[in-house]
């Protein structure tokens, strides 16, 4: 059996190996680049399952290819860049993991909207000028601004990240609004969440985070007119996908100061050259897409991916399918 591992992202395959091993006496593990195209004809062709990075494609030239194989697992919860209308052409099932790092999101935003109510980069940035022009303390405080526990956070997107969201900025006073056209107002209601509409969870917004998943009918879902009703206070948190909001309308709506700003861990070309224009304006602040970064989720990664490839490889219907 040849299980072959398509990532970029990890320094060692431990668990896979411990696993797999385990499971299947004899395996042969592989692991291939992004540029996979040699390994391909060597022997990635003959490959039996697939454990494949969320950034790696996997187009219908290769999954033709593919003599042997009985499933992809993705390690992450997008799988745009799988052909996944080819791989059930071949029967090959292709599964993601969703919910994994729910907990690790909610404390990015936290801490997000901590980063801007608190005012660190601006304070940090500034404090040596502030000292030498004699200012201290409430001399170098810019306006006050309300406690987090008087404010609103609008969640686009109430599934199992945005309601673990919720409960986290909950926990801390903060009043959740939230738009999602899948979730009914008394579902919302016994969260303890206020359904509204789209352009109301915009209007009314302190913090906007946006948890919409990265499918084609989301594409620029965020755009200029969804902008142009936020508050120019107010701020927008993504941690879902790139492709969900208009870089080019968010760009415009900060440099213009129609909207406080915007804190980002991913963007639209993932992973980006340096020179994208995102990336170079003031109070967009980006981080290289580790929200859901920590060692609980990693783990909980690697064992949803070889539950679901074991499952795949046993003909067993897997519980992330996703075609």
């Amino acid at each position: 059996m040849l299980i072959w591992i398509i990532d970029e992202e990890w320094k060692d395959y431990d668990v896979e190996k411990e696993v797999l091993e385990a499971k299947y006496p004899g395996v042969e593990i592989r692991r291939s680049t992004y540029d996979y195209e040699k390994d391909l004809k060597e022997f990635g062709y003959r490959a039996d399952g697939i454990l494949a990075q969320v950034y790696a494609s996997i187009p219908k030239s290769t999954i033709d290819r593919l003599e042997n194989c009985k499933g992809i697992a993705v390690y992450g919860g997008g799988y745009d860049r799988i052909d996944v209308a080819a791989a059930r052409t071949k029967n090959i099932s292709v599964t993601n993991i969703s919910g994994y790092c729910a907990e690790d999101l909610a404390d990015y935003v936290v801490a997000a909207m901590y980063f801007v109510n608190k005012g660190l980069a601006f304070y940090s940035r500034t404090v040596v000028e502030d000292v030498k022009a004699g200012k201290w303390g409430a001399m170098a405080a810019l306006s006050p601004v309300h406690r987090l526990e008087n404010q609103t956070l609008g969640i686009v997107g109430l599934g199992v990240i945005g309601k673990t969201v919720a409960k986290r900025a909950q926990a801390l006073g903060i009043h959740v609004i939230a738009f999602d056209d899948f979730v009914d107002k008394k579902t919302m209601s016994n969260l303890g969440v206020e359904k509204v509409s789209w352009e109301d969870i915009f209007k009314r917004s302190d913090y906007i985070s946006v948890h919409l998943k990265g499918c084609d009918e989301n594409t620029d879902k965020i755009d200029a007119a969804a902008l142009s009703y936020m508050k120019d206070t107010a701020w927008l948190i993504n941690t879902s996908r790139g492709k969900v909001v208009s870089e080019d309308a968010l760009i415009d709506a900060v440099k213009s100061k129609k909207i406080g700003g915007a804190i980002l861990d991913v963007m639209k070309t993932e992973p980006p050259a340096g020179d994208e224009p995102i990336l170079h304006v003031p109070n967009i602040y980006v981080t290289p897409h580790v929200s859901y970064i920590s060692i609980e989720s990693f783990k909980a990664l690697k064992d949803r991916a070889l539950e679901n490839l074991e499952n795949m490889l046993a003909g067993k219907r897997p519980r992330d399918l996703v075609n």
